[in-house]
């Protein structure tokens, strides 16, 4: 089944975040080569692609995990968890409608 994965930035968490990026993407790498990654990315504290000094409110995660609990144990070992960027993480079960 599909979950979404939403992190909420701690506020001046910008450069814990660089840091942890490749690690984050690494393993984001791995769900896309597993076929279970169904988008993934950052939301921009502000209207635009390159927020710069402002940097991101979050992120959004869709994948297919076995079960919720599978999708929680996965968001709970994201590196930016242990990097202190999310204040807050939620994952929820997810049905996708469109586009089929």
């Amino acid at each position: 089944m599909l979950y979404i994965i939403i992190g909420e930035d701690r506020p001046g968490s910008l450069e814990a975040r660089l840091a942890a990026r490749p690690a984050h993407l690494e393993r984001l790498t791995q769900l896309q080569q597993e076929a279970r990654l169904i988008l993934a990315g950052p939301c921009p504290a502000i209207d635009s692609p390159d927020p710069g000094p402002a940097g991101f409110s979050g992120s959004l995660i869709v994948a297919e995990f076995a079960s919720l609990e599978a999708a929680r144990a996965w968001a709970d070992a994201d590196p930016y968890v242990a990097a202190g960027v999310y204040a807050q993480v939620t994952v929820k079960p997810f049905k996708k409608v469109l586009p089929a």
